[in-house]
């Protein structure tokens, strides 16, 4: 019996301890933190080392993306405070009209994917969708479950289209694919399957549950930007593409965003009629909000690398090559879209480092283009959130006000099924 191989192959216990932990709701920096030190057990890590391991970790590449979400959410922070956030969704909602259901939806659907990309996340995207949303939705009898379930997976897939959102700052940097190839080889075509899955979804909810509607107010105030505002709008909206312009031309690293954040903060900020004081203070506090999903990171960039050192990933692609083997690129390509939609609940930017850490030798081994490795990576992670429900599913029910959770998990499983048929379908033709 081959001992070594046994052992290494047992130090993947680390992340299935890890997953369920998760899954039985512990808190996530807990179960990071409990999983980190199984695997300096099966390391043999002293102090000296444990030190040394930690050290490293706050230079590497998931601290780095830990980071750029903090100054994110510092971003989001003063977006809001200036109602920049706020008129974006104004404009898109009301340019395309507000008559019918099916320009509502529209609107829904286009304006979460704008504000949850820009902003790089679901939750503070949503927080402020919903207020300027739940009136119009109200107005034109929208049900509150198919609003919720479009919320869901518009900003669901928002977080693989923003040129700074984790998961795609995540992607770019392990894969060294330039933005534009991840979007047309990979993001869109996510994107599209899930958004016209969710759209048949809204509409079956909508005739189902038609009684779950809401309270409408018609005396009720409706936001309307102030010149000030539309002009910090117009600055933000020209200044962000000019950062993706920029980056696009001198092909811009992981690090570039750090500079994009600030940058646009200050040049909002100023627009916005704030002084830069209150500007960094913005900044601070919102990456105050996010600084536990920094502290997580850090811990997941150890977890990962100890596992490597430890022989786990080693062990599982041997027991992966006869798959390999027989099936060459296109099981490879299910196994890395199963392995992290179902295998490793966590943040997406930390699922796709655990991806490529485990898949890009064999990858690599087969000749398997790194488009068709990014595309599993990134379904992978958006399987995730509609097969299990969660913070993202649970967050748009609480801003659409709604209490149906069966609807959302109709959504999630039928999503969830196409997506895998997609993925299924895509690795034939690998």
């Amino acid at each position: 019996m081959n001992w070594h191989f046994i052992f290494q192959l047992s130090s993947l216990s680390v992340i299935i301890l890890y997953a369920i932990l998760v899954f039985r709701n512990v808190d996530v920096l807990v179960a990071t933190a409990i999983a980190v030190g199984l695997g300096f057990l099966f390391n043999l890590s002293n102090p000296l080392e444990i030190g040394k391991t930690i050290e490293a970790s706050l230079g590497g590449f998931l601290a780095l993306v830990g980071f750029i979400i903090m100054l994110g959410r510092g971003l989001g922070e003063v977006l809001t405070e200036t109602k920049v956030s706020h008129t974006l969704v104004h404009k898109i909602v009301y340019s395309i009209g507000v008559n019918t259901q099916r320009r509502v939806k529209i609107g829904v659907v286009l304006s979460s994917l704008v504000i949850v990309a820009v902003l790089g996340t679901l939750a503070g995207g949503l927080a402020i969708l919903a207020p300027i949303l739940r009136p119009i939705a109200a107005s034109v009898g929208l049900s509150r479950p198919s609003l919720a379930v479009l919320m869901q997976a518009s900003g669901e897939e928002a977080l693989i289209l923003g040129p700074f959102a984790p998961p795609v700052v995540a992607l770019l940097g392990v894969t060294g694919l330039t933005y534009g190839t991840m979007l047309t080889q990979a993001s869109i075509p996510i994107v599209l399957v899930t958004l016209a899955v969710t759209w048949v979804m809204a509409n079956k909810l909508q005739k189902q549950y038609s009684h779950e509607l809401f309270n409408y107010d018609e005396s009720a105030e409706q936001f309307v930007p102030s010149k000030r505002q539309n002009f910090a709008t117009i600055l933000f909206t020209l200044a962000f593409i000019a950062c993706v312009v920029y980056g696009l031309m001198f092909q811009a690293k992981t690090s570039f965003v750090i500079f994009v954040m600030v940058f646009l903060s200050i040049i909002t900020g100023l627009a916005g009629g704030l002084k830069i004081a209150r500007i960094f203070e913005l900044i601070i506090d919102g990456m105050k909000k996010n600084f536990h999903l920094f502290f997580i990171f850090v811990l997941l960039e150890p977890m990962i690398g100890l596992v490597k050192s430890a022989g786990g990933f080693d062990a599982l692609l041997i027991l992966f090559k006869p798959l390999q083997d027989y099936g060459g690129k296109s099981v490879l390509t299910v196994l890395v879209g199963l392995t992290g939609a179902f295998g490793m609940p966590a943040a997406s930017a930390a699922v796709i480092k655990m991806l490529y850490e485990m898949f890009s030798p064999s990858a690599l081994a087969l000749n398997l283009a790194m488009t068709h490795l990014a595309f599993s990576m990134l379904l992978a992670t958006r399987i995730t959130n509609f097969a299990i429900p969660g913070p993202n599913m649970f967050a748009a029910m609480g801003f659409a006000e709604s209490s149906n959770v069966k609807a959302m998990i109709k959504n999630g499983l039928m999503v969830t099924i196409v997506q895998i048929a997609f993925l299924i379908l895509y690795a034939s033709f690998v």
